[in-house]
């Protein structure tokens, strides 16, 4: 909702108009083309990821790998160059097969998609045969990351994503995730990557979001 400022009582005689900042406002924007990896770091290519705002939310839109049912992934750094922060999750997901089959339909907590105490990539979502029979296969989420530049607290993350999946010939999978940076250092930038063997490359669309006065 904007607020309009008139400076007399005439509509026909408005000279200054402003408008209200949203709260949430775009950062950066990153457009993956084959790449194989995409980070937004603080004080890199016009990113902010500091105290300027207590949480950031960084979307993900159809992501597509190119390899068959891979899994895109992330991490977070304190120094700008090493992804490596140690973190403890919890994952879990609902799936359901475009055949409608019981064997490919299952709600289950995943111990397999979680980290304790670990140092890697965390599992953010899974894509179907990127180049294979279902090259319309993707991945999109939404991460939130709360207070990155606390000196006092770990560092909270939830998301959830959503994907193609493997079983009965593709189906979709929700997954719902979250997590701490077990550090008090400040986490300065995160990173998208992906698993499962060989390199595999990504396009898609990840935005960057600052959330004011939250």
């Amino acid at each position: 909702m904007g607020l309009v400022k008139y400076n007399d009582l005439s509509i026909s005689s408005i000279s200054d108009v402003s408008v209200l900042d949203e709260s949430m406002i775009l950062i950066k924007t990153l457009t993956a083309s084959a790449d194989e990896t995409l980070s937004f770091i603080n004080g890199t290519d016009d990113v902010v990821f500091d105290s300027t705002y207590p949480i950031y939310v960084i979307k993900v839109i159809n992501a597509h790998l190119d390899t068959d049912d891979r899994n895109l992934t992330m991490n977070f750094t304190t120094d700008g160059t090493n992804f490596n922060v140690t973190k403890t999750s919890t994952n879990f997901r609902a799936t359901h097969d475009e055949g409608d089959t019981g064997g490919n339909t299952t709600f289950l907590y995943r111990p397999a998609a979680d980290l304790a105490q670990d140092t890697g990539y965390q599992y953010v979502g899974e894509s179907l045969l990127g180049s294979g029979s279902h090259t319309d296969a993707s991945i999109c989420a939404e991460i939130f990351i709360y207070n990155p530049s606390s000196t006092t607290f770990v560092k909270h993350f939830i998301y959830r994503s959503v994907g193609m999946t493997a079983g009965g010939g593709g189906g979709a999978e929700d997954v719902y995730a979250a997590g701490y940076c077990n550090t008090t250092s400040a986490i300065t930038g995160v990173r998208f990557s992906t698993r499962g063997g060989g390199t595999i490359t990504i396009d898609g669309t990840f935005k960057l979001y600052g959330i004011k006065d939250s």
